[in-house]
């Protein structure tokens, strides 16, 4: 966080009616986020901080931590005006570590782009509705970059809100903040839900110029239209067993407001005789389709998409590991902030996990090509130590039998 200009800028906003003014904002934002590393979302957890003040000051760089009310207070009042700064910041502090992104194929790296509900059912906060998933809470929008997942954009949504409400100015706010990272192309990969013109226009702008790969809504479309298309284009045709025919290829067609045909990469699948041996009276049909930019063969395009399921994990480590399902504020532009500042706590998280995996000196069973954020949390954030103060300096003694000394030191000399 040393390495952004985040405490100057926060520390520039002058909040009126301040009842704690001489408590900076600083100060009250990375405390915050030192608790979201922890997995503790709820404000009243800073209270923790109070049986050490001395070294959570000297671990944050803080010089003073805030009780929980002037920690609620204090997000209270911001409504939304630190939402860009904490954008621009988390690239800033992606391209002071130098971050590595991963290519999905060749040299594209993965933009995905989707919607997770967050069940707050049996509360009255502000933005609560009833989701698509059937129980109440919000829908929040997420933009990972990148086969590591790095968290880019966040924006907070009400749970009745459609996945493609305001979307277009979302995807290319999230398109801007990854071409600051990496003059790589992008592939932007999104669900059926946001099966939208307007979104396929936004990729084809010249001034924004992303490729896309988005799972179509059939519709209106019935699977037995797309095998009669199958049947008639030129179809790679496969039979995986007896009774079952796989149809791969692509159509060309027009979209509303684009000059140019889009491709339609095409999967239908026939079956005839069920996988235990059942026959069918009437043939099992089934079809997929997707929008894409891409020239790729057809295998690839569908391997690519089913790719993009990896970002289910991103929610689940969200929403699980870091405890930010149920947000902690009764106002809906309290949460949104959370939200954003859970943005930065994500990506330490991540970025302390992709370190650790570069050298085998961590006591796991596998190696792995991403280290879950909860096993960071456990084994990192909250590792064992003895504080010691000697000769005006702060020492952190990690006992000789602990078998994560080697990977701590090693990833606090890679980032200090």
């Amino acid at each position: 966080m040393s390495r952004t200009q985040l405490a100057k800028r926060l520390n520039e906003y002058r909040l009126k009616n301040n009842a704690t003014p001489h408590i900076k904002n600083s100060d009250v934002v990375f405390a915050y986020i030192g608790l979201l590393c922890q997995g503790k979302s709820d404000f009243d957890y800073i209270r923790e901080m109070d049986s050490d003040p001395d070294f959570y000051c000297k671990a944050l760089g803080i010089h003073e931590i805030p009780s929980s009310e002037t920690l609620r207070q204090r997000l209270d009042m911001v409504v939304g005006r630190w939402r860009p700064l904490v954008l621009e910041e988390n690239i800033n502090m992606l391209n002071a570590v130098d971050v590595d992104l991963t290519p999905c194929l060749e040299n594209y790296i993965p933009l995905d782009i989707d919607v997770s509900p967050f069940d707050n059912s049996g509360t009255k906060k502000q933005g609560v509705a009833r989701t698509y998933k059937g129980y109440d809470g919000y829908a929040p929008i997420f933009a990972y970059l990148g086969m590591e997942g790095y968290l880019i954009n966040a924006e907070l949504r009400k749970g009745s809100d459609h996945c493609q409400k305001n979307t277009v100015p979302f995807l290319k706010e999230s398109i801007e903040l990854a071409k600051r990272l990496t003059n790589q192309p992008l592939l932007a990969r999104l669900d059926a839900g946001n099966d939208s013109g307007d979104n396929i226009r936004l990729f084809l702008d010249p001034d924004v110029a992303c490729d896309f790969l988005i799972k179509r809504n059939l519709r209106s479309e019935s699977p037995e239209m797309w095998l009669d298309i199958a049947k008639e284009e030129k179809s790679k045709i496969e039979h995986p067993r007896n009774g079952k025919t796989v149809y791969t290829g692509s159509v060309y067609w027009h979209v509303n407001g684009c000059d140019q045909r889009i491709r339609i990469v095409y999967r239908v699948i026939e079956r005839t005789i069920k996988s235990d041996g059942q026959m069918f009276l009437v043939p099992e049909i089934e079809a997929e389709t997707w929008w894409t930019s891409l020239k790729l063969p057809e295998a690839q395009i569908i391997e690519l998409y089913n790719n993009h399921g990896t970002c289910e994990q991103f929610h689940s480590e969200i929403k699980t590991d870091m405890d930010l399902e149920r947000l902690p504020s009764g106002k809906f532009e309290t949460n949104s902030l959370v939200l954003n500042l859970a943005i930065l706590a994500y990506n330490i998280l991540r970025l302390m996990g992709q370190e650790s995996i570069k050298q085998n000196d961590a006591p796991m069973r596998k190696m792995a090509k991403r280290r879950r954020i909860r096993t960071v949390i456990q084994n990192l954030i909250l590792i064992a130590t003895r504080v010691v103060n000697h000769a005006r300096k702060t020492y952190l003694n990690l006992g000789r039998s602990n078998p994560w000394d080697r990977t701590f030191q090693r990833i606090y000399e890679a980032f200090a």
